[in-house]
């Protein structure tokens, strides 16, 4: 199994009878910037063949019911399977597919969101030999994001959102300000009402504002003292 990392796409196959349940999750899977499509499969026997001539893909969007052979006889059936998360309309099934450990399970029609929940815990899996505390995923309109710490420069309050300013883009991610720097590892630290700043990545303190490279911020009075003791100052 491939680990996946910032510069490695998590590759996949599509296993499905339904014609329009593929074009589901094409569109899904196409919406979301870390994965690539290698495949669509009809049938259990279809996607066998493919593993066969092309060899291992990181993960399964498997149909639990299907003609001839079912996703779940098939996935049991492989040597090395690959992770996987069943898509079905028949909420019965789910108990099967965890029993093979499943990464998640789908209950046809399912939305964007549900689908992008699945592969997060896809993403956590892949990054098993990194420790999650050194990324975080964030969601920008349709597409995961997948951000290391180091890499953040600062964070910005922007109504029901909150900036997150990298070197080379901003990302915009729905949440509350309070709720995502909570999540941030002790090398973060709030300077103001609106501002949260990777100390990792601080040029200089002068006065009352702050050098991250290129920024320039200002440090809120009521967060002085607190930013003073953080710089040992």
């Amino acid at each position: 199994m491939m680990t996946y990392n910032a510069n490695t796409l998590i590759s996949c196959i599509i296993i499905d009878d339904e014609l329009s349940s593929q074009k589901v999750l094409q569109h899904f899977v196409g919406d979301t910037e870390v994965l690539d499509l290698k495949a669509i499969c009809s049938n259990a026997a279809d996607a066998f063949k493919y593993l066969k001539l092309h060899g291992q893909v990181d993960l399964l969007f498997l149909d639990i019911n299907m003609p001839k052979q079912s996703g779940l006889d098939f996935y049991m059936s492989l040597k090395h399977p690959p992770l996987v998360i069943f898509t079905t309309a028949y909420p019965q099934y789910a108990v099967d597919g965890f029993e093979v450990n499943a990464i998640d399970y789908l209950l046809k029609p399912f939305a964007y969101d549900r689908f992008l929940t699945a592969i997060h815990k896809v993403m956590q899996v892949l990054d098993k030999k990194t420790s999650l505390d050194d990324f975080i995923v964030l969601k920008e309109n349709k597409i995961l994001h997948k951000v290391y710490y180091k890499d953040i420069q600062f964070l910005e309050a922007f109504g029901d959102y909150v900036k997150v300013i990298l070197k080379d883009k901003t990302i915009l991610t729905h949440s509350t300000f309070s709720k995502l720097i909570e999540s941030l590892p002790n090398n973060f630290l709030r300077i103001h009402k609106s501002y949260s700043i990777n100390l990792k990545r601080l040029n200089h303190l002068s006065g009352n504002q702050i050098s991250i490279d290129e920024h320039t911020l200002p440090i809120g009075q009521t967060y002085k003292q607190s930013v003073l003791k953080a710089l040992n100052v």
